[in-house]
């Protein structure tokens, strides 16, 4: 490689030259920050979802009482069509 070529094009296109800048005086502007109406949303979604329970405890009570009398009859084709569904929705 010819050192003296590279030289003579970083002249040309004075790559080498330091530009200095200066200083900006007088300003103004502050930086601000807008939140989008549907991010508010979001955020008060996800407040609402954080504050419930994650456990029904009057389903599963209602459940636990059905099954000590003997009344919580399920099919296992219900059983087995919930299992599929939930796994085909896994794979969408």
């Amino acid at each position: 490689m010819r050192i003296d070529a590279y030289n003579k094009i970083s002249q040309v296109y004075q790559t080498s030259a330091v530009t200095k800048t200066s200083k900006v005086q007088g300003t103004s502007a502050a930086d601000q920050l807008e939140i989008s109406r549907t991010a508010k949303d979001y955020q008060v979604a996800k407040q609402a979802v954080s504050a419930t329970q994650d456990i029904r405890a009057d389903k599963v009570n209602e459940i636990k009482k059905r099954l000590e009398s003997g009344n919580y009859n399920i099919s296992m084709e219900e059983v087995a069509d919930k299992i599929t569904e939930s796994y085909f929705e896994k794979l969408i």
